[in-house]
């Protein structure tokens, strides 16, 4: 375990890191995509070593942008995995304060499966605190037609299930790249990079000694006027 220039031991990294039994440090995180072609990017990529094979779950077919199907059908098929995957790491944790939920709200799997995933936490973990880092569709950079109609539905369960939701869309990234960053053609990963230092800032908190949203619970304190009107600017 690392140790500042005090000696004193740092664990600060101990909220999102658990150490493993063979010594190694994994992510206390759960993968989830309802088809098998964008984690098994991880699962060969550089950081395949990083993550524990039993936390990146996939199925067999995706949504195909289709909330019903993340929700209904195909979802059905993996959420008792995905909630006994939750389940093992949370009973890891010396006090579970609550989950970070990252997803889309365009997609078939964000939308509908995350929808659904979300119902079992609040079913199973009660007042647990759910914040979400959601990416919202833009009219300019869309994927799919049916994106607005998968966002009002899932918005419905976002609104009773989140506790505090951090938006953004890949339009105002894209143009954050370009005017303020001088990225002139932004690639995902330049996307992705600027949106992990945006959650990592919102999490400083959590990981460092302070005296301000110390724990999930403080966000909504701090953050949400109305349970309901949880999106803060």
């Amino acid at each position: 375990m690392p140790s500042d220039k005090k000696g004193q031991v740092d664990d600060s990294f101990s909220t999102f890191f658990s150490e493993a039994e063979t010594g190694r440090h994994v992510p206390r995180a759960v993968m989830v995509d309802l088809e098998p072609t964008v984690i098994d990017e991880i699962r060969t990529g550089t950081y395949k070593q990083l993550f524990h094979p039993e936390q990146l779950v996939t199925g067999k077919e995706d949504a195909a942008n289709n909330y019903a199907r993340g929700y209904y059908t195909i979802g059905k098929e993996v959420i008792d995995l995905v909630l006994s995957r939750i389940r093992r790491l949370t009973e890891n944790c010396s006090g579970l304060q609550g989950f970070l939920i990252f997803r889309s709200f365009g997609g078939g799997t964000g939308s509908g499966f995350t929808s659904l995933l979300m119902e079992h936490l609040s079913a199973h973990y009660g007042k647990k605190s759910k914040l979400e880092f959601s990416i919202y569709p833009a009219p300019q950079v869309s994927t799919a037609v049916v994106e607005p109609y998968n966002s009002i539905l899932t918005t419905h369960t976002t609104l009773d299930h989140s506790d505090c939701t951090f938006m953004v869309d890949n339009e105002a990234i894209y143009d954050i790249c370009r005017r303020n960053l001088g990225v002139e053609r932004p690639s995902y990963t330049n996307l992705n990079r600027l949106f992990s230092q945006v959650v990592s800032s919102i999490t400083a908190s959590l990981r460092f000694d302070g005296v301000l949203n110390v724990d999930l619970a403080e966000f909504q304190t701090n953050l949400v006027p109305y349970p309901r009107i949880h999106f803060p600017l």
